[in-house]
């Protein structure tokens, strides 16, 4: 008979147990995927219809982007779209930076551009405290030529005040810069080079715990400039065509807080749209039809937010506010047209191109935006449409200025930045 056969053990032996942790081999590792997930398309660089290609039969970016593996502009997986597929060219791209002896302040529309007839660079213009670096191409070569303007006081002292705008004015018979400041309003030449007109605010008036100031300027009528005081005046200068004889030809009193910004007509203002506006911290608007005396026209009422900056072209008002809100009225009735979300911070500039209607807005969120306005024909309502979108990155933008008549190229400055970046048509 067998033999009778040892009873299994309750535990098996692993060989593995039986070596050291030395001997042991550790399990291969499987190679990890790395995923790739498309960014959503930003909202501003969306194709027009007619670009997607949605043809009968064609499916457009929807049947792209809906095939196994589609890149969502009809290309095979792990290929790249061709040049025809990329999206929408850029409108502008950036140019080489103009440098300063000085960074920028935080102001509103703290830049001013001037283009002298037969050159290709512009003038440009920024405040930094109690000085206005002026920044120029230079006559024999492709440097730049500085020039450091400070505001003053009566005669030629100089002062500790603090300049809150500087711009050019361009009048049929001349051209001035006219800087202000906490003590008052100076003109210079076009070149700064010699000031022509020294002008004081009125300090007693005011009470002690109320800063006094200028700031807003514009050139009006063909023959004045406006300038607007921390008191809600707004100051009118009739300048002759050459030589110091500057006055105060009137004073406008309909503002209740402090002027912002000032901007005259840059188009055709039709019959009864006037062709001056004034804004103020309380966002308060004020149409006027300039003239021997300057009337008022109409009075847009403010809503609770402060209107930093605003235009006038072809009787449309373009006003940007500190909720990040661009608003077009009508200059003749004051209706609103259009109300455009176009920044998540405070707007600090806008400019107009009068040749094309194009329209330059830049604000806190490091963002400058290129919008077009116009009439439509047919209903005569108002249209504004996006056009391009730039970010500076990490820029709290103060200033924003369209360098040609066209609006082909623009400048842009920050807070703190010591350049002015520029960008053309690409």
């Amino acid at each position: 008979p067998p033999l009778p056969q040892p009873p299994p053990s309750p535990l098996p032996r692993r060989r593995e147990a039986s070596r050291s942790p030395r001997q042991r081999r550790p399990r291969p590792r499987r190679a990890a995927r790395s995923r790739h997930h498309a960014a959503p398309p930003s909202p501003w660089l969306r194709r027009a219809a007619s670009e997607r290609g949605g043809g009968p039969g064609g499916g457009g970016e929807e049947a792209a982007a809906a095939a196994p593996g589609g890149s969502g502009w009809g290309c095979a997986a792990g290929r790249s779209p061709p040049r025809s597929c990329r999206g929408p060219r850029r409108m502008y791209r950036k140019e080489k930076s103009v440098p300063l002896r000085s960074s920028s302040a935080a102001l509103y529309n703290n830049l001013s551009v001037l283009r002298p007839p037969g050159r290709q660079l512009a003038c440009f213009g920024a405040v930094h405290g109690p000085s206005l670096s002026v920044v120029s191409a230079a006559a024999d070569g492709p440097g730049f030529c500085h020039r450091q303007l400070r505001a003053k006081e009566g005669g030629m002292a100089v002062s500790t005040s603090l300049l809150t705008q500087a711009a050019w004015c361009v009048l049929p018979s001349r051209v001035l810069l006219v800087l202000t400041s906490q003590k008052g309003i100076q003109m210079y030449e076009s070149d700064g080079s010699i000031m022509v007109y020294w002008h004081a605010l009125d300090v007693t008036e005011h009470p002690p715990a109320q800063a006094v100031f200028a700031r807003g300027i514009a050139a009006a009528g063909g023959r004045f400039i406006c300038v607007g005081t921390s008191s809600g005046l707004v100051l009118v200068f009739d300048i002759p065509p050459k030589g110091t004889n500057i006055t105060v030809s009137e004073v406008l009193e309909q503002h209740r807080d402090a002027i912002t910004d000032i901007a005259a007509e840059l188009g055709q203002a039709p019959d009864g749209a006037g062709d001056l506006v004034t804004a103020d911290d309380a966002g308060t608007l004020c149409v006027w039809s300039a003239g021997e005396e300057f009337t008022l026209l109409g009075k847009i009422p403010a809503f609770g937010c402060t209107c930093s900056s605003v235009k006038l072209w072809n009787g449309i008002v373009a006003a940007g506010y500190g909720n990040g809100q661009i608003r077009l009225y009508e200059a003749a009735t004051g209706l609103l047209r259009a109300e455009v979300n176009a920044h998540a911070r405070w707007i600090y500039a806008l400019d107009l191109a009068p040749q094309t209607g194009k329209l330059l807005s830049g604000a806190e969120d490091s963002f400058v935006h290129v919008w077009k306005l116009s009439r439509n024909p047919d209903t005569d309502d108002v249209e504004i449409e996006h056009c391009h979108a730039e970010c500076v990155t990490d820029t709290q933008i103060c200033g924003a200025r369209f360098c040609d008549p066209e609006g082909n190229s623009f400048a842009v400055t920050g807070y703190d930045l010591s350049e002015i970046f520029r960008y053309s048509r690409a």
